[in-house]
């Protein structure tokens, strides 16, 4: 009976000590992260040379918690920027990153490796981009890919497949994507100005995306479309990311659109007309104008606020065009609403996703697809998620114009007998790819003299 009663004495104490089971010890990693960086987290932004990527690393380093890795092309243009803009370079690296080169990626990966030693990464935003509307004909990258697919959609893939595994050590870890309102179609922005960002089937994708077939769909070219594509692309991916890894690695995913920065080097390819006259447009008419300043204060609330750490969001402010357009030429283009200037911190909100971008079925191709082109290797992770519902804001903003001129770009891609080799899905990926090939380059429009293509490519080169 005493053997009983000890027992019992035994297993309640036993179940009262349940609580220690929690307690984690830190780990030798974790014990390590003052050594290098102190008690600042580590953030890395492509493109920190300009635009919304410059804005954000100044936003950043005022805040003085933060150290700021700046992934670009150009290190000399990084350094002058720097000085010019007063970093604080005890608290800034720059690093070197052409994504326009798998092979960059990947050695700018083990070098970030390196750098950290042994803090995790805890933020990691994919921000560079590339927008070339005005020529008729691709630009390829070294790896033959359309310069727009590549820059701004395939590297920052498969770069965030190699940084993701040295976020899992971090208390706080967040990957955020930059959409845009031209990728999500159920907007006046996204719906209602023609090219429409459309994935269609993704053929182009699947069979490799390879010179010369530059679109993610398939068809003939188009710039415009090409960059609107590529950020509806980010958006899906960040919705995949999310619902694969985000409860197995506790980081965030999310995309944002931190508004119209008319008068950022993102433009530099448009003709100076547009780009003299669109910031006034998007300032005084639509309501929709952002300054670089206040769209890189925006990008990082999203990386500081830890209200902002939830994850499979896509964030937006209230800040035009909806009301109080009347009023915008005296109050300096300031209008409240979705989008626009002005709203402070508190006008942040979780903005609907369009169906494309919510996709599912082609969010499985479009991961598939892109892991075959970048040989990304993932953790093996996933957790489903029930899609969330959307607004059908802009239900036939399209016009006609625009239909017309969708459906001959398509009808010259797939014109004669080839086209039912590509539609044929039975044959195999190369008989396919290549049938593509021969159609588009049909169609390529680059010029033949060597004069006239060295002066089309200076003026779109951004120098």
């Amino acid at each position: 009976m005493l053997r009983f009663w000890m027992l019992l004495i035994l297993v309640e104490l036993t179940a009262g000590w349940k609580w220690m089971a929690k307690i984690k010890a830190p780990s030798l990693r974790k014990m390590r992260k003052g050594n290098r960086f102190g008690d600042k987290k580590l953030v890395v932004i492509t493109g920190t040379s300009s635009g919304l990527g410059k804005a954000t690393a100044k936003a950043l380093l005022r805040a003085k918690d933060y150290h700021v890795v700046g992934a670009v092309r150009d290190l000399d243009k990084m350094q002058v920027v720097a000085e010019v803009e007063g970093f604080d370079m005890e608290r800034f690296t720059p690093m070197q990153l052409d994504l326009a080169s798998f092979d960059s990626v990947k050695s700018f990966a083990q070098e970030l490796d390196k750098f950290r030693g042994d803090r995790p990464v805890d933020r990691l935003v994919c921000n560079a981009a590339v927008y070339q509307p005005t020529l008729d004909y691709p630009k390829w990258t070294e790896d033959d890919h359309e310069q727009q697919l590549q820059i701004n959609y395939l590297s920052h893939f498969l770069l965030t497949s190699r940084v993701m595994p040295m976020m899992t050590d971090s208390d706080d870890a967040r990957v955020v994507m930059i959409g845009s309102v031209t990728g999500n179609d159920n907007t006046v922005g996204g719906g209602g100005v023609y090219p429409i960002a459309d994935l269609k089937e993704l053929d182009g994708l699947e069979l490799g995306a390879k010179k010369p077939i530059a679109m993610m769909d398939g068809y003939n070219f188009n710039g415009a479309k090409m960059y609107k594509d590529t950020k509806l692309a980010l958006m899906m991916t960040t919705n995949m990311l999310h619902e694969r890894f985000h409860r197995s690695t506790g980081i965030s995913f999310s995309s944002i659109y931190p508004g119209c920065i008319a008068e950022t080097p993102l433009f530099r390819e448009k003709r100076p007309w547009f780009r003299k006259y669109f910031p006034v447009f998007m300032k005084y008419i639509t309501g929709g104008y952002v300054g670089e300043e206040e769209a890189g204060s925006r990008l990082f609330q999203v990386l500081h606020d830890p209200a902002c750490a939830k994850s499979g969001v896509y964030w937006s402010w209230n800040g035009g065009p909806r009301e109080g357009r009347a009023d915008a030429l005296d109050t300096g283009g300031q209008i409240t609403g979705a989008g626009g200037a002005g709203g402070g911190w508190e006008s942040i909100f979780e903005n609907d996703q369009s169906d494309k971008v919510l996709n599912k079925d082609l969010m499985q191709k479009l991961w598939e697809s892109t892991n075959e082109i970048t040989k990304a290797q993932w953790p093996k992770a996933y957790q489903s998620k029930s899609p969330c519902p959307t607004l059908k804001v802009v239900g036939a903003a399209t016009s006609l114009l625009g239909i017309m001129e969708e459906r001959a770009r398509m009808k010259t891609s797939r014109d004669g007998a080839g086209a039912k080799v590509v539609a044929d899905k039975n044959l195999p990926k190369e008989v396919r790819r290549q049938r593509l090939a021969d159609m588009l380059q049909k169609l390529d429009k680059t010029p033949s003299d060597p004069e006239e293509l060295a002066k089309d490519l200076a003026r779109t080169s951004g120098e």
